[in-house]
């Protein structure tokens, strides 16, 4: 059976510990869904505080030797994990897909995204050089080194179970951590997957671990006293809680949380476009990423231009089983799921926005028991509304109406996320002072969805970011070690006697 039909067989998904898969031993499990059938395909163990604890002594026991090992040789093992995941890519992506939802050709996308950061950690031996001052005082030099802090550990959503590790892992492992990943118990597959891939590579035992579970494994990782600093990404409520109980308990952290992102089309932008943009960023992955595009800022007069397009292409979405090359948009991700979104969709209406489209009750000709919401199109929705202030993560668009640019700015401005945002139009002076004065940490000008490539870093502001530094790039290098600053005199430069006043540069 080769490793793809493993993965998507009848299986239970467990642990990768000390450079093995290391079966469950708390008894907890649950099933784990392919979203497109409703099926339950395969159950996930559920981590005890135990099998916690001997992940990340795995990890404690295999830091001194690989921190100690030359960059350069932990960037050809990150090398050779790069060559394989690229000759691997379509299989990840079919896994990712038989667990998550998301069409074939998206998964392969995240895959790709999740590769770039896995190339720009290869860059390692360069990004960990340090500062040199000569001579900083008589006979006297000053130089910096950025060293790993030793077991850290990341916590990852459902909706990029691929691309969000990555965004973690090879960065730290890279820069001389060991790592323990607590994936989503969702789509638990892909991280074991990755986890072996690395070990093919020649990644030694306990440098990378994978404990499956839901928040006791998380609070245990937490808690920890091996474990140094914690990644997570997810959303707000759980970004906040982890960033307190990880500042409780002394860990450095960076949580990124939830997001409402919203599109702007000035009056002069090229309509086509800005539509295609908008389908395209509301609805794919089922609307499912931090990064989707949840509300349409209509200014002026391009409400009436563009509403009836947006209709058009919103009826005419093909959503299906992921694996169809047809499909457009997949399933979400859990039945639950289904339940929330069309609850939302409920609370616009009753508020009194107008549903163009209705995304409820969508069915699929041969996979009726999938969790499938079709695509799902509000026009006049106000501030006030539930499902303007609320991240719905799922294939909501929501339009409102302003009267000019100035009210754009304002109206994202006062949102309490501040994730990602983007603005369609022909003038560059709108483009610029757009980009200078919107509250938002990733900026799209004539982008729908502007995720900085691997080596800028991702990140937002206000209640889309917990902490200080933002993921991968040199932002993640930094997050990942610390500095430490040497000062060096040798004998025949130092004056004779004890020397009572503060060192300056003499």
């Amino acid at each position: 059976m080769s490793k793809i039909e493993s993965y998507r067989s009848t299986a239970q998904v467990e642990h990768y510990i000390d450079g093995a898969v290391m079966s469950g031993e708390s008894g907890k499990s649950q099933p784990v869904f392919n979203p497109a059938t409703g099926v339950s395909d395969r159950s996930v163990s559920l981590a005890s505080k135990g099998e916690v604890d001997a992940a990340v002594k795995s990890a404690a026991e295999a830091f001194p030797a690989w921190s100690n090992m030359a960059p350069v040789r932990r960037a050809r093992i990150v090398n050779k994990f790069l060559q394989l995941m690229n000759e691997r890519k379509n299989e990840l992506a079919a896994i990712i897909t038989a667990e998550h939802g998301k069409v074939f050709s998206d998964a392969l996308g995240e895959v790709a995204r999740g590769i770039d950061i896995i190339e720009f950690a290869c860059g390692i031996p360069h990004l960990l050089k340090g500062d040199f001052s000569d001579q900083v005082s008589t006979g006297m030099d000053n130089w910096t080194l950025r060293q790993p802090l030793g077991v850290v550990a990341g916590v990852t959503p459902f909706n990029f179970p691929c691309m969000v590790p990555c965004w973690m892992f090879p960065v730290a492992i890279a820069a001389g951590n060991c790592f323990v990943l607590k994936p989503s118990e969702r789509d638990p597959s892909a991280s074991i997957f990755m986890a072996e891939l690395f070990s093919e590579a020649g990644l030694p035992p306990g440098v990378f671990n994978v404990v499956q579970g839901d928040k006791d494994a998380v609070d245990a990782l937490i808690e920890h006293a091996d474990v140094q600093a914690i990644s997570f990404v997810g959303s707000t409520p759980i970004a906040r809680y982890i960033g307190e109980r990880a500042t409780k308990f002394g860990k450095r952290y960076q949580a990124l949380g939830g997001a409402k992102n919203h599109l702007v089309v000035m009056p002069d932008a090229d309509i086509e476009q800005a539509v295609d943009a908008l389908i395209g960023a509301a609805y794919g992955s089922a609307g499912e990423r931090c990064m989707a595009i949840s509300v349409a800022v209509l200014v002026g007069d391009v409400g009436e231009r563009i509403m009836p397009l947006l209709e058009e292409r919103t009826r005419a979405l093909k959503v299906l089983d992921g694996m169809n090359p047809a499909a457009e948009m997949g399933p979400v991700i859990t039945r639950d799921a289904v339940s929330r979104i069309e609850s939302y969709i409920a609370s616009g209406v009753e508020q009194g926005a107008k549903l163009i489209v209705d995304g409820r009750n969508h069915r699929v000709v041969g996979n009726e028991g999938g969790f499938f919401v079709g695509g799902s199109l509000f026009d006049r929705v106000t501030p006030d509304m539930k499902i303007y202030q609320e991240e719905i993560f799922g294939p909501v668009l929501a339009c409102t109406h302003v009267a000019d640019f100035e009210a754009a700015v304002s109206l994202i401005n006062a949102h309490q996320f501040g994730n990602g945002v983007s603005c369609y139009t022909g003038d560059g002076g709108v483009a610029r002072e757009f980009g200078r004065r919107i509250q938002v940490g990733m900026v799209g000008i004539n982008v729908p969805i502007p995720v900085p490539m691997a080596w800028h870093g991702f990140g937002g502001w206000k209640q889309s970011l917990f902490g200080d530094t933002h993921a991968y790039g040199e932002e993640g290098v930094r997050f990942y070690t610390k500095q430490k600053s040497i000062m060096q005199r040798w004998p025949n430069n130092i004056k004779k006697g004890a020397d009572f006043a503060m060192p300056t540069a003499n």
